[in-house]
């Protein structure tokens, strides 16, 4: 049954020409996934994890779809979101106990350039990664392999991005294979003010996937297994880069997986690795699994939260589901 959750919308037909900066408000319809793994609906444990509950997201909005990089706040329920097509997505999560339920106060707006101009009429429309540096925002962005910083603090969904210094090697990624992994290094480490980016499949000469320390010095590479490429990652509470991973085979079909890499692992020169703490294929409730966001909730509970990114395809899904990590 779907639970859905109405916004006031002007019909399309009355509504009135819109600056490109314009916010809008949207429908977000919201579908219980009530078992992560259908064969086993009682189960809750995958590997590591504690599943909590997802939901099956649609909207007739045209621009909604292709989330690819995910922040949920502290409290746990807003999140800011970026999809391929260069637009923001901002809404909050409805719970139900700890459960999922429905997206609220849904709201989308174009993701602008310096110039106050959408990124997407620059090109700069395949945006992929987000972090969140304490009310500083920035966004990893395909195609031209460029980091862009917004001052969401201040300027909110207006905000003009400010590209920033990259290293020369980003800029030499594979078009479509670039940035898709970025986290603001913990405050009070080593890395702190640096930028860590990992390429979806920027290999190195070892057939590894290329990381980069933007704001620091120095390259360093993620041990690729399996055929794994990278979709995502984020911080945890005790200094851990999670990992979000998928992989597609006309043979083996879709599975995602998520690595926990220690941040003291990271450094110039380092390959780096860790321990998985779930895989799922398509046995399981997942779709392509772009999106990563971590945070502690009420009770002390490290919660991940995925979103896939539908590729604007009717044979896909928007996807969000939430784990808690078994500590």
């Amino acid at each position: 049954m779907l639970a859905i959750l109405s916004l006031a919308l002007i019909p399309a037909a009355a509504q009135p020409p819109r600056a490109a900066d314009d916010i809008q408000q949207i429908t977000i319809r919201s579908q219980a996934i009530e078992a992560f793994d259908p064969r086993e609906p009682a189960r809750t444990r995958f590997g590591a994890l504690t599943f909590r509950g997802g939901l099956i997201l649609e909207s007739s909005h045209r621009d909604f779809g292709g989330v690819s990089g995910l922040r949920v706040a502290a409290d746990g329920a807003h999140f800011l979101a970026v999809t391929d097509k260069g637009y923001w997505l901002r809404a909050r999560i409805v719970y139900r106990g700890k459960a999922p339920i429905a997206i609220a106060d849904a709201e989308m707006a174009p993701i602008l350039g310096p110039d106050g101009k959408p990124l997407k009429s620059r090109g700069w429309y395949d945006t992929e990664a987000l972090a969140d540096d304490g009310g500083a925002v920035y966004v990893g962005i395909e195609r031209v392999n460029q980091v862009v910083r917004f001052d969401i603090a201040k300027d909110g969904l207006r905000a003009r991005g400010r590209p920033i210094a990259v290293p020369p090697g980003m800029k030499l990624l594979p078009q479509n294979r670039s940035i898709e992994c970025l986290e603001a290094a913990p405050k009070g480490g080593p890395l702190a003010g640096t930028l860590i980016s990992i390429s979806e499949r920027g290999l190195d000469t070892a057939c590894n996937l290329m990381g980069f320390l933007i704001g620091g010095a120095g390259v360093f590479s993620l041990k690729r297994t399996d055929d794994f490429d990278v979709s995502d990652c984020a911080a945890t509470p005790d200094g851990k880069l999670l990992v979000l991973e998928r992989r597609f085979s006309w043979v083996g079909g879709l599975a995602m997986r998520i690595r926990s890499v220690p941040f003291a692992m990271i450094k110039p020169g380092a390959l780096v690795d860790g321990p998985e703490l779930i895989f799922a294929d398509m046995g399981s409730q997942v779709d392509n699994m772009e999106g990563l966001s971590v945070h502690r909730d009420a009770s002390g509970a490290v919660v991940l939260t995925l979103i896939s990114d539908d590729n604007f395809s009717p044979l896909q899904r928007t996807l969000l589901l939430q784990f808690a990590l078994v500590e």
